[in-house]
């Protein structure tokens, strides 16, 4: 099956300035896209609604979290009833930083994707290991430990595996966020065959074979193109290269 080549930009909490930002929109409107790969950016939230007005059409915008609720008393939540009102198409859940730093668990982060996915939401569904738990040789059990709360809860859920066309998989090992440390081809090819495997037996060889999975850990203008023909690699979720020109280069680095 053809997947869809995704390429997504996590700003974090970057830019830091308006103009920062301004600058940033500039490169990307004026860039030569592949109009085959999906981009996806997401900048902090104050950004959101912003980012959405001044970007072009064929670039989508996501959060960077949501909570589960709706509405309510909920102070420094945004929820996914407000981001499909303010047309936001995509939420980025389960991110290593939320479930390290703001120890978010793999239930909590299944609760917002249903969630989320209730509304209309296109999910971008981070998972991955750390390095003790990499060199403990437990890559794919905390994978499929963190994919398995969210199939066990869209069981449960209206619309079943009708909703995983709307999840891309977010494959991104803890060692390699930020550290400019890069899993090796061979490492990330074996994750996602890996994840794609347990979809298979966990759902159906229907959404395994659908399924987008990608790969964020310190992608750069010079990794990408090699990382992005691996046969289960179908993109890349990119953390600080977003915020420069490389992007571009990360976006087209399938028809380089």
């Amino acid at each position: 099956m053809t997947r869809q080549f995704f390429v997504g930009g996590n700003f974090k909490m970057n830019p830091i300035t308006r103009k920062d930002k301004l600058a940033l929109v500039k490169v990307l409107n004026d860039a030569e896209l592949d109009p085959a790969v999906e981009v996806v950016v997401s900048p902090p939230a104050l950004y959101l609604i912003p980012l959405a007005e001044s970007i072009r059409k064929d670039i989508k915008i996501a959060a960077q979290n949501c909570y589960f609720k709706d509405s309510g008393a909920f102070t420094g939540e945004i929820s996914p009833a407000q981001l499909v009102d303010a047309q936001i198409p995509y939420v980025i859940l389960g991110h290593s930083e939320r479930r390290t730093l703001f120890h978010e668990t793999s239930e909590e982060v299944a609760q917002k994707t249903s969630a989320a996915l209730a509304k209309g939401l296109s999910i971008i569904l981070c998972i991955g290991e750390t390095l003790h738990e990499r060199e403990a040789g437990e890559t794919g059990k905390v994978c499929q430990s963190q994919l398995k709360a969210v199939v066990d809860v869209l069981k449960k859920a209206i619309g079943g595996d009708s909703s995983y066309p709307k999840i891309v998989i977010a494959y991104e090992p803890v060692w390699a966020i930020g550290t400019g440390k890069v899993a090796t081809p061979q490492q990330a090819q074996e994750a996602h065959a890996d994840i794609r495997s347990f979809l298979s037996k966990a759902v159906s060889s229907a959404v395994a074979d659908s399924t987008r999975i990608i790969y964020g850990g310190s992608v750069n203008g010079g990794n990408c193109k090699e990382l992005s023909t691996l046969p289960d690699v179908d993109g890349f979720l990119v953390g600080g290269a977003s915020l420069k020109p490389e992007f571009v280069q990360i976006v087209n680095s399938k028809k380089q």
